[in-house]
């Protein structure tokens, strides 16, 4: 369901959506705490259970004993209220890149909506710092290195809790400042943890769930846009439209194959290149293309139900009982399913990077490409010994997707026990998530420099005048939306500057393709 951009999202018990934590990672809606008098109180159950137990010198895990492998070491009460500043703060040594503040958002909203379902011992003014973070936008930088998705995301997950403590670096709408500085200037009070909230905030999966919303969104929209370029691509190396007929999808009954098949029905009625009688069947990466996109499509709703299950779990250890008191020691910090949707995405998504550099393989060479120059020159005949038109481009579109088909390997079956051999079967979700976010975007490399070779292949139709290469619809629109920044190319240009812009307008969703869940390819 789509919301205004005003309408705010309320963060309570409430079952949320990837779409809500895209929402507030890209500052689509203003997020708000719940505060309904219910809410409260089954938040601040599990607080006042736990300030009794501590009372009553009851033994709870992280609160009066050491973590992990520590659990058999007892801290004594005087210590115990300074337990969770050195759990953040050992846990300091991220590496590696920094998430972007997108990321970083998507992060803080996925550790608010697990620590809201009232099962972390965590206090309802916990819930608010997060929560003013959110609306001042004041993002934690996060270094993406340093967790093996087991016992949570607690390295990454300690720079959320020392910020929250106005400790480390944030991005203040999106200029790197001091935490304590931006929190001085903006009268915000640091946090001071209670004895349960350090480990609520560390010991989850945010991270990894996180960064599986914001892939499963590129994917969503990635398998639409190879699925538009296939169309270009039939048109330009005069494929036959018939190997996406309605009747042959109906005898294999995958439903996200059967709409990848349809959108390309919808493209390529008008203007149906010709049936070649010599060449009755097309290479694979064109008569092929449902069956390698529509993978995708047919796991996104599996995707979305392992990913919005963990996004609305209680995934921290011990889970906390307010209600019936209970205290419960468990695994649920475990990313398993996570990690599993990782694997399996980047592995649909290099699939499509490798079907379209097949596709721009055909399209470049005179072997196969049915008349058109070579490398798709578009420079006049007594020009063309020196112009190389896509010929780079195409070796670059091999390189990116050899790099992305390298990364498919899952990160999940190289689990390293850590801490002493507690840890010592882990997910390593958070690597598969960083793994399949860098599959994605050599993939949306590869598809951006493949569409320009596409429109390019399809001009070159056109100037040769062949009449059959009119386009209406989806592809007119695309065709139009590329020629309107990209042009023509004639003569030989270094094209950097324009594949950056073209990616990063792919990354933005900015190109006009099919509404989700129409089954007859309908244009939005």
């Amino acid at each position: 369901m789509s919301h205004p951009v005003s309408t705010p999202l309320v963060f309570d018990s409430q079952r949320l959506s990837i779409e809500d934590i895209l929402a507030t990672a890209h500052q689509r809606r203003p997020p708000v705490l719940g505060n309904s008098p219910e809410f409260i109180q089954r938040i601040e159950q599990g607080a006042r259970f736990l300030d009794r137990l501590l009372q009553e010198d009851g033994v709870i895990y992280g609160v009066t004993t050491g973590y992990g492998d520590s659990c058999t070491t007892h801290i004594p009460r005087e210590l115990v209220e300074q337990l969770p500043q050195h759990l953040y703060t050992f846990h300091g040594c991220g590496l590696g890149a920094e998430l972007s503040p997108v990321a970083g958002r998507a992060v803080l909203a996925v550790r608010l909506t697990s620590l809201t379902r009232g099962y972390s011992g965590v206090s309802y003014g916990l819930l608010q710092q997060l929560v003013t973070l959110l609306q001042r936008d004041i993002v934690p930088i996060i270094p993406e290195e340093g967790s093996v998705g087991a016992s949570g995301d607690l390295t990454p997950l300690s720079y959320v809790a020392a910020v929250l403590c106005g400790e480390r670096e944030v991005y203040l709408r999106g200029v790197r400042r001091n935490t304590a500085e931006v929190f001085s200037e903006l009268d915000i009070k640091p946090l001071k943890l209670r004895p349960k909230e350090g480990l609520a905030l560390m010991n989850g999966t945010a991270v990894m769930t996180a960064l599986a919303c914001l892939a499963f969104e590129r994917t969503d929209y990635l398998t639409k846009l190879a699925t538009r370029i296939t169309a270009l691509m039939t048109v330009a190396a005069q494929g036959n439209a018939h190997h996406f007929d309605e009747l042959l999808f109906a005898v294999k009954p995958h439903p996200g194959q059967q709409q990848v098949a349809a959108w390309l029905r919808e493209d390529l009625h008008a203007g149906e290149p010709p049936r070649n009688p010599n060449r009755l069947q097309d290479r694979y990466s064109l008569r092929c293309a449902p069956h390698v996109i529509g993978v995708a499509v047919d796991s996104l709703p599996w995707w979305r139900q392992f990913i919005e299950n963990e996004l609305n779990s209680a995934n921290d250890n011990p889970i906390i009982d307010g209600e019936g008191e209970h205290v419960l020691h468990g695994g649920h910090f475990y990313g398993g399913h996570i990690a599993f949707v990782m694997d399996t995405m980047k592995n649909a998504v290099a699939n499509i990077a490798d079907l379209l550099d097949r596709q721009l393989a055909q399209l470049v060479d005179p072997k196969f490409n049915h008349g058109l120059p070579a490398n798709l020159s578009g420079a006049p005949l007594e020009r063309r010994a020196i112009n190389h038109g896509f010929k780079a481009v195409q070796i670059g579109v091999s390189a990116w997707t050899a790099e992305a088909l390298k990364l498919t390997m899952p990160a999940s079956v190289f689990s390293r026990s850590t801490e002493c051999h507690n840890q010592d079967k882990v997910s390593m979700g958070t690597i598969a998530a960083r793994d399949c976010l860098r599959v994605l975007q050599l993939t949306e490399q590869v598809a951006a420099a493949v569409l320009l070779a596409a429109c390019q292949g399809l001009e070159l139709r056109q100037q040769a005048g062949n009449s059959e290469h009119g386009i209406e619809g989806g592809l007119k629109t695309t065709f139009e939306e590329i020629r309107t920044v990209h042009g023509f190319l004639a003569e030989d240009r270094a094209l950097e500057g324009e594949l950056r812009q073209l990616i990063a307008r792919i990354q933005a969703q900015g190109l006009s393709l099919y509404r989700e869940g129409n089954d007859d390819g309908t244009q939005g």
